[in-house]
C-alpha cells in the first residue's frame, strides 16, 4: 500500500466501498476548471477539461494520488486553451475522448449522446448539449448529484454563441432539455468562470441566470445572445487548430532533459533515490542539514556538500554551477524549502531528494557515519 493509498480507501470504506473522489483544479490564466473524478475503490479516474500548460499538475496529482486514468475527455473543441489530452494519453495511456461531431484528429474514443463513460463502478452520462458549438457536450455523473456543463452553461451566464457553429436557439434548447431536466439539487460546475464562483445548482440557474431564468423566453434569450457584440477570443488562432489535434504539439518538443524530473501536486521537482544513486558521479549532493546532524549516527551521502539551510542563500557561491544539484535532508522537507529557494535564485537543473535519506536509506543505499572530508 502506498502512502496516498491509505486516506483514500479508508474513505472508500467509511461510504461502504461506493465514495468518489472529486477534484476541482483551475488555471488562472485562461479561467479554466479542470476537473478529476475517481472511484476510490478501483482507483480509476477521468480527467474533464485539462489544459496544457497545467500537465504536470494534473499528472503529478494523479500519480501522488495512485489513480489509473481512464480517460482525458473535453466537453467541447476550446477557443480560449489547448487541451492536455494528449500529453496525458501518452503520460498515462489513457483514452482521449472527445465529442465524434467535433472531428478532432488523434481522438481514440469518439463521444455519442446517451454514451456512458465508465470509471470503476461509477460512470458519467455523455449529454449533447450543442449551440456553444456544435461539439459542445456535458457530463452527468451517475447518481445526477453533478454535471459538467463545459460552456453550455456557466454560473449565472452560459457559452457565447457568435462563432464556432454556435446557435442560441440549439444553446436554448441544450440548456433546457438536457441540463434543466436534473434535479434541482444537482450541482453545475462550469468549465470557465473568471470572479470566483466555482459551482451553482439547477436551481438556481432556473432562479437567477439573467439569460434564461426566471421568467426568460427563448426569444429573451436569443435576443440576447444575438446582441451581446463580443471581442473575439484572444487565443483562438492557437487553441482551436491545436484542439483539433486533441492537443498534440505540431512539432516535437527540441532539447533533453537532465534527469527523469516528477514534479510534485505542488510543483517541487523531485528525484527517486535509485537515479540519484546510478549517476552519483555526475552530481553535487547538497545536504542541508545542521553539521551535527551530518556528523550524527544518521550519516551522509558520501562525497556530499554540506550548506545548512540556514545559510544556504549567504553561502550559494560555494555551489558548483556546472553540475546538476540534488538537495538533500532527512526526510525531504527542509530540503524541498532549499529547491525552492535555488530555483528562485537561478538554479535550472536542481531538484529534490524524494523521501529524502530516510528514504535512501530504506532502499538500501549506503551512508556514510564519518565526517564529509
Amino acid at each position: 500500500m502506498t502512502v496516498a493509498q491509505a486516506p483514500l480507501l479508508s474513505l472508500a470504506a467509511a461510504a461502504g466501498g461506493t465514495a468518489l473522489l472529486f477534484r476541482q483544479l483551475f488555471d488562472a490564466e485562461t479561467g479554466t476548471f479542470t476537473y478529476l473524478l475517481a472511484d476510490v475503490p478501483s482507483r480509476r479516474a477521468v480527467l474533464i477539461d485539462s489544459v496544457f500548460e497545467q500537465h504536470q499538475r494534473d499528472l503529478s496529482l494523479i500519480r501522488e494520488l495512485d489513480l489509473e486514468l481512464v480517460a482525458s475527455i473535453d466537453t467541447h473543441a476550446h477557443a480560449d486553451h489547448v487541451t492536455g489530452s494528449w500529453l496525458m494519453h501518452q503520460a498515462t495511456g489513457c483514452a482521449i475522448g472527445l465529442a465524434a461531431a467535433a472531428g478532432a484528429a488523434n481522438v481514440t474514443l469518439p463521444l455519442h449522446h446517451g454514451e456512458r463513460l465508465a470509471f470503476g463502478e461509477r460512470f458519467v452520462e455523455v449529454r449533447s448539449t450543442p449551440g456553444h458549438t456544435d461539439g459542445c457536450i456535458s457530463f452527468v455523473l451517475d447518481d445526477r448529484s453533478m454535471a459538467f456543463t463545459g460552456d453550455a452553461l456557466l454560473v449565472r451566464g452560459c457559452g457565447r454563441c457568435d462563432f464556432q457553429q454556435g446557435n442560441a436557439h440549439s444553446l436554448w434548447n441544450s440548456i433546457n432539455q438536457q441540463i434543466f431536466s436534473l434535479p434541482d439539487a444537482c450541482l453545475l460546475y462550469p468549465g470557465h468562470d473568471y470572479t470566483g464562483r466555482s459551482v451553482t445548482s439547477v436551481a438556481e440557474e432556473k432562479a437567477f441566470n439573467a439569460r434564461l431564468g426566471g421568467a426568460a423566453t427563448e426569444r429573451d434569450f436569443v435576443g440576447h445572445m444575438e446582441n451581446m457584440k463580443l471581442p473575439h477570443p484572444g487565443r483562438i488562432a492557437e487553441a482551436l487548430p491545436g484542439n483539433m489535434r486533441s492537443g498534440k504539439p505540431r512539432h516535437a518538443e527540441v532539447g533533453t532533459a537532465w534527469a527523469p524530473v516528477v514534479r510534485s501536486y505542488a510543483g517541487l521537482p523531485q528525484l527517486p533515490p535509485n537515479w540519484v544513486a546510478e549517476h552519483l558521479g555526475q552530481l553535487t549532493i547538497l545536504d542541508v542539514r545542521s553539521l551535527e546532524e551530518v556528523n550524527g549516527p544518521d550519516g551522509h551521502i558520501e562525497g556530499s556538500l554540506l550548506l545548512p539551510l540556514p545559510e544556504l542563500e549567504a553561502r550559494r557561491e560555494e555551489i558548483a554551477a556546472d553540475r546538476p544539484l540534488v538537495v538533500v535532508c532527512h526526510s525531504g522537507s527542509r530540503s524541498a524549502l532549499a529547491t525552492q529557494q535555488l530555483l528562485k535564485a537561478g538554479h535550472q537543473q536542481v531538484a529534490n531528494l524524494h523521501g529524502g535519506l530516510s528514504r535512501w536509506s530504506d532502499e538500501g543505499y549506503p551512508l556514510s557515519v564519518s565526517p564529509p572530508g
